[in-house]
């Protein structure tokens, strides 16, 4: 989850995954405390509805109606969206989801680069199952997918550094910089999809 919100430049990112009466974060980056909350707490019991990113780009201007809105308040949360989790047979059950405390927008290459991540996590998910049953293959796998991780999050950290050091974030040199972390984060996000594929691949022959 620190891949993403780095991917997006947000302090906030979670694996939902949507029961009955709640919603369990499997994965959580940047939500102290939070693990389970009530359906009716959490814009994903509304995002697993849609089959396309749901977008709020200003929670305090225009409030999700089908959750609570004090949530939201009392934690500052400004800019949420989420794509849901499907399974191979299309059933939603969960969201990946983004979240900021500032109000924000997210341009149709970040909805397409959030779905395609989403489709990562769903793999990932069913990789988690298949090492359950090859448990002898766990470490090494898990190994060979965090090393490209933390050498994708180094990179991405250095060139958002590298834009702090600019006078203005508009100079050719910032925009450069910025350039650099879209085509970064576009490549991260097909190595992940590649190496969790490969790793799907292997275990089941």
């Amino acid at each position: 989850m620190r891949l993403t919100a780095k991917l997006f430049g947000v302090p906030i990112a979670l694996v939902s995954l949507v029961e009955e009466n709640s919603v369990w974060f499997k994965a959580n980056f940047g939500l102290a405390d939070a693990e389970r909350v009530a359906r009716n707490q959490s814009i994903c019991s509304m995002a697993i509805l849609q089959d396309e990113t749901t977008i709020y780009e200003d929670l305090r201007a225009r409030p999700c109606h089908l959750t609570d809105p004090v949530v939201a308040e009392s934690l500052d949360l400004r800019f949420y969206a989420g794509h849901p989790l499907h399974t191979a047979s299309g059933d939603a059950i969960g969201a990946l989801c983004i979240i900021d405390r500032q109000p924000r927008t997210l341009s149709l290459g970040e909805q397409a680069r959030l779905q395609a991540l989403a489709a990562v996590v769903m793999k990932m998910l069913d990789l988690r199952l298949a090492l359950r049953q090859q448990p002898a293959q766990a470490s090494a796998t898990w190994l060979q997918l965090y090393h490209h991780l933390d050498q994708s999050l180094t990179r991405l950290d250095t060139l958002s550094e590298l834009i702090r050091w600019e006078a203005s974030p508009t100079s050719l040199t910032a925009l450069d910089y910025q350039r650099s972390i879209e085509e970064e984060a576009g490549l991260v996000t097909r190595l992940l999809d590649r190496h969790t594929t490969a790793a799907l691949h292997a275990l089941e022959h």
